[in-house]
């Protein structure tokens, strides 16, 4: 076939498992972002320690692509990707004994679990994707573009096949009620393994060819000087932003609308439709780049970021959430891959330094600022309302221990736990406390829990309302506030574009054009 000319033999075979990978890592994301209120439920997190686990997740992945895309052309990519496939299958281990952990050392050895395991996991993700774009770039030289856009349609197709899972699997809510309990957490989490064993069985025994950079003669050292620029230190604080905005948003966005629209379940049905609508568009993003400028659209899509999420801040019903979902999601679709095209145009001798930094910087954005900071604004508003409306309700619901974020204040997020056993009227903890009693066993966690039940139950009545409202208002206002990340975005892009039409215009520099 003509597009593959000057392809490998197994290029197809080798694109397709690198496909296969990234979707693994989507897999994950997204079925981890559907069981965070099994875990808030099971281990009393807040969500500024959901925050945490779900930033360590993304915090590994933005490290790991940093040292790999260093290491890749000396260690080669075939080991990279075994070594990949062993820490997907460590993660899994040490996720699933949270439950074991928290039964032996209570909730921060429960916690110390999901976080560990979250960062292993991600640290295979981050070895796959500091792999795969320069490998799918030298397996096909004539056609980066068309095979990096399938490549990284991978992501969004994880997202919808683990939203579909979570959605199947999630607790049924007829009326306000839960009339089905949702499959244990574990059994959703383990899904990421299937697309795990199909890459590894896709790559075993293949030949993988030299990397593009080794293939041209590029040093490593010539990668790193390159890119030792004001213009990509702009770009890495731009992509920064894009990291914290589109990740860091997505680990908290089923959630929040499962609040706003009062069913979990249509909370990860309307992002499985969101990351379809993204897996279709990604197949599209060339040709609309070829009409208008890569800055140009990176601009427009800042813009429909900070209407997206306004407009899911204020959203009040079914068919506005779906509205304001579409139009955040026209606006996150292009964000990620159209900023590694412009650091890859502007600086080819970077080559795979100049995308592995990029994408580990909006990594770790995500992770260490993204995640957990929406996951604080939520405590910090949700707090603060039942506070205000109701403080005898506040003092029964809040955590013993205030806690933080870098420089921001100490709060009292509400109690996972105790918020959920509010929610359904204690009918799984007397599931759980009957379970244990016929296995004539006790949980120092449980009987707590029961203790404070027992207090609480007398007036839980009245707590529910402004429980349900104060977290309602705290998703909306994190999502309100997070829209001012987009804004900032579009303006730096603005001044970009600026800059480039004072220079000629905008254009892609080559290898052989740079010294």
């Amino acid at each position: 076939m003509s597009e593959t000319n000057g392809a490998a033999p197994n290029a197809k075979r080798l694109l397709w498992a690198g496909f296969m990978a990234i979707l693994a890592a989507g897999v994950g994301f997204s079925v981890r972002g559907g069981i965070l209120g099994q875990w808030a439920e099971e281990f009393g997190f807040t969500m500024t320690e959901l925050g945490a686990i779900t930033g360590g997740g993304l915090t590994g992945f933005g490290i790991v692509i940093i040292v790999t895309s260093l290491l890749a052309d000396a260690v080669g990519y075939g080991k990279l990707m075994s070594m990949a496939f062993v820490l997907h299958f460590i993660s899994a281990v040490i996720t699933l004994a949270a439950p074991a952990a928290f039964a032996a050392g209570g909730k921060d050895a429960a916690f110390q679990c999901l976080f560990w395991g979250m960062f292993i996991f991600a640290l295979g993700n981050g070895v796959c994707e500091a792999v795969v774009n320069p490998l799918t770039a030298t397996l096909f030289p004539n056609n980066k573009t068309h095979y990096l856009n399938i490549l990284h349609a991978g992501w969004p197709a994880g997202l919808v096949v683990g939203g579909l899972a979570s959605a199947l699997m999630a607790a049924k809510v007829v009326d306000g009620e839960v009339v089905a309990k949702a499959t244990d957490w574990k059994i959703q989490m383990s899904l990421f393994l299937v697309p795990v064993v199909l890459y590894g069985a896709m790559l075993f025994g293949q030949k993988f060819p030299k990397s593009e950079a080794a293939s041209a003669g590029v040093t490593v050292g010539e990668m790193i000087s390159s890119v030792i620029a004001p213009l990509f230190f702009v770009l890495l604080i731009l992509h920064a932003l894009v990291g914290y905005v589109e990740l860091g948003t997505d680990s908290w966005i089923s959630k929040i609308t499962g609040s706003i629209m009062a069913d979990p379940q249509k909370g990860l049905m309307l992002f499985v439709y969101t990351s379809s609508l993204m897996f279709a568009l990604r197949f599209v993003a060339g040709p609309i780049v070829h009409k208008i400028s890569p800055l140009g659209l990176l601009f427009v899509s800042s813009l429909l970021g900070v209407a997206g999420l306004t407009l899911l801040g204020n959203a009040t019903s079914v068919v506005m959430c779906v509205v304001a979902a579409t139009i955040y999601a026209c606006g996150k679709t292009f964000l990620w891959p159209t900023m590694l095209a412009v650091g890859s145009e502007r600086f080819p001798k970077g080559g795979a330094v100049a995308i592995g930094l990029m994408g580990g910087v909006g990594m770790l954005s995500a992770g260490l600022l993204g995640g957990p900071a929406i996951g604080y604004k939520q405590d910090y508003y949700a707090s603060k309302h039942l506070e205000e409306s109701a403080p005898e309700t506040y003092a029964r619901y809040a955590v013993a221990e205030p806690a933080g974020f870098l420089f921001l204040p100490p709060i009292k997020g509400l109690d996972g736990a105790k918020v959920g056993v509010l929610e359904d009227g204690g009918k799984e903890l007397a599931n759980v406390t009957k379970a244990l009693a016929d296995e004539g066993t006790t949980d120092k966690n449980n009987e707590a829990l029961n203790a404070w039940w027992s207090d609480a139950q007398s007036s839980a009545e009245t707590d529910k309302p402004p429980v349900d409202a104060a977290t309602l208002q705290g998703g909306r206002m994190a999502l309100k506030v997070t829209a001012a990340v987009p804004a900032i975005m579009a303006v730096l892009y603005l001044l970009l574009i600026a800059y480039f039409k004072s220079i000629g215009g905008y254009k892609a520099i080559h290898v052989s054009d740079s010294h």
